[in-house]
């Protein structure tokens, strides 16, 4: 793989505590859903913590899906 072990994922909110240069991703863990669920609360801890989610959806497309990885940077 191009990042190691890890897969590389884009993102291009820029806002993100873990939104690193060239618009890559730092989290240790991405939480993706689809928009239904955009606005569950998982119990989580983010980047290196596992979700505590184990349900299956299914998309039709990537405009369907949302990211609960984010975490707006402090200023």
């Amino acid at each position: 793989m191009p990042n190691g072990d890890k897969p590389l994922v884009k993102c291009s909110v820029s806002n993100c505590t873990y939104w690193g240069e060239k618009n890559v991703c730092n989290a240790d863990v991405i939480m993706i859903d689809i928009d239904q669920h955009a606005d569950r609360h998982y119990k989580a801890e983010f980047a290196g913590e596992a979700f505590d989610t184990e349900h299956r959806d299914t998309a039709a497309s990537s405009s369907a899906t949302c990211c609960h990885t984010f975490k707006a940077k402090s200023s």
